[in-house]
């Protein structure tokens, strides 16, 4: 087990801050780990993290002790969650992404555009001979319904839990960051309102064995908690402010409950945000939460909450392992497919490659494949034709796989691609039939129940039925005796004699 990595980043002095309080601040700095917070109710507080980025900082710095580490692990199929937290107008977009998605200088850069160069540089000095495949998704909590950012149609995905994958979001596809929900407060002009997911998924497969790894590195860009006497929040910010806090505060309950030692339930459950974290938080993930506060005295008790927020974080184990495909049916599925895979490769491409020359009399060179394949050509020629090629295309642009037909190299990293996402939804889809299967027997054991109460009904009205026919009977002859006997019986011979 492991200990989360924790650290706390002072941002400057903002203008507004500079303005109301000059150059007045709250900490005071010891060295790279360890600081004294100034507080007017409780004096001189030391605290102590992995480390700490005062306002000279830079982004580099924060992504190579941070977030560095856990990419070189993702790479090698361990999980990683990185988490910024803090007030509003901390600092935890502008850690995450940088002044803006599109921001061109590379000092500036934030977490997440270094971690996808970090990434591909991991790959590309890897000399292990497997394939990568890098995927990502990302989503939105708002107003705790999970949001995928880039089909905005899908505004409720559904959080679930596989035995490989561990928590996943069901039906996530590519996103980008600018459908975020995000709104002015007194505090940040552009303050977001949504906690912010990124997942990454980086497939590895063995050239050698075929053995199929996966590391997920999740980025988590919290929403900053709120003073609404500070932020002026009303209508529907202050709402917006009301669910952020909630979930916030059910982040620290989780994390009171990892570190406290005395409860035996963990409450993820209890908000969409901690049910995502769940793996980050005490499972199969190493984490690292960066603390984003305010240096000013301004916001003393919102930096002073959100330090000790870190401190108990801090305290939480989580137990990172290698994520390997080890269910039976999982490495069936993914054997099977590779074996149809390895099949149809050559066949596929050199068949490509015949129909393109058709067009292009100089593909067949430009592949540079047509020597190696050509024995396969008669037998390709006639299982796999033009409009099959088309086809195939046109499934690339419909999964969004961009290739260049007249390079060898693209068109089958695009079949793979598309053979690993029929995987997921394939495992995807066992999940959904298993879950399925589960409904059913509990209907199926709910249905026995109510079929052996009506049988047992149906018993109790047959018994009545035959005692009221029974009794009917027994009516009817006691009648018929009665006026047998008024007519024969001695009385009634009596008077017909007199």
């Amino acid at each position: 087990m492991t200990s989360v990595t924790v650290c706390a980043r002072f941002r400057p002095l903002s203008s507004r801050e500079k303005r109301d309080h000059g150059d007045s601040v709250c900490i005071r700095s010891l060295d790279n780990e360890s600081f004294v917070f100034k507080d007017v109710k409780e004096g001189d507080l030391m605290f102590c993290f992995d480390r700490v980025f005062y306002q000279h900082s830079s982004q580099d710095d924060v992504y190579q002790f941070l977030a560095l580490p856990i990419v070189r692990d993702a790479i090698n199929a361990i999980n990683g969650t990185i988490i910024t937290y803090g007030q509003t107008g901390a600092g935890k977009t502008y850690s995450m992404e940088g002044p803006s998605m599109s921001e061109s200088d590379g000092q500036k850069k934030g977490i997440l555009p270094r971690v996808v160069n970090g990434l591909f540089d991991c790959i590309k000095s890897a000399n292990d001979g497997s394939k990568y495949i890098v995927k990502l998704s990302m989503a939105e909590i708002y107003m705790e319904k999970v949001r995928d950012l880039f089909d905005l149609s899908k505004d409720n995905l559904q959080i679930k839990e596989g035995k490989t994958r561990g928590i996943f979001l069901s039906g996530a596809t590519e996103v980008g960051v600018a459908n975020r929900a995000v709104g002015e407060t007194q505090m940040n002009m552009a303050s977001s309102r949504s906690h912010c997911v990124y997942i990454f998924s980086v497939l590895q497969e063995s050239t050698n064995d075929g053995r199929v790894k996966t590391g997920k590195l999740v980025l988590v860009d919290l929403a900053g908690s709120e003073k609404v006497e500070k932020t002026c929040a009303e209508g529907r910010v202050l709402e917006e402010a009301k669910t952020i806090n909630k979930s916030l505060s059910a982040l620290g309950n989780v994390i009171n409950a990892l570190t406290n030692g005395k409860m035996n339930h963990i409450p993820y459950r209890d908000s969409k945000l901690t049910r995502i974290l769940q793996d980050a938080l005490g499972g199969n993930s190493r984490t690292a939460v960066l603390c984003c506060c305010s240096p000013s005295s301004l916001n003393a008790s919102e930096s002073l909450s959100t330090l000790r927020f870190g401190a108990r974080a801090k305290h939480v184990r989580t137990s990172p392992r290698v994520s390997s495909n080890e269910d039976k049916g999982e490495v069936k599925l993914v054997t099977h497919c590779q074996t149809k895979k390895s099949e149809s490769r050559d066949r596929l491409l050199d068949q490509v490659c015949k129909e393109m020359a058709r067009y292009c009399p100089h593909c067949r060179m430009q592949l540079g494949i047509y020597i190696s394949l050509e024995p396969f050509t008669c037998e390709l020629r006639a299982s796999l034709n033009i409009e099959e090629v088309k086809l195939l295309e046109e499934l690339f642009v419909m999964e969004g796989i961009i290739f260049d037909p007249c390079m060898a190299e693209d068109f089958e990293s695009a079949y793979e691609d598309v053979t690993s996402r029929t995987i997921s939804a394939l495992h995807q889809t066992v999940e959904e039939l298993l879950t399925t299967i589960e409904t059913l027997k509990k209907e199926n054991l709910d249905l026995k129940v109510k079929v052996a109460a009506s049988e047992k009904f149906h018993s109790y009205f047959n018994a009545a039925e035959s005692f009221c026919y029974s009794a009917t009977i027994l009516g009817f002859l006691w009648f018929f005796s009665s006026w047998i006997w008024s007519i024969f019986g001695p009385d009634a011979t009596r008077k017909r004699l007199l």
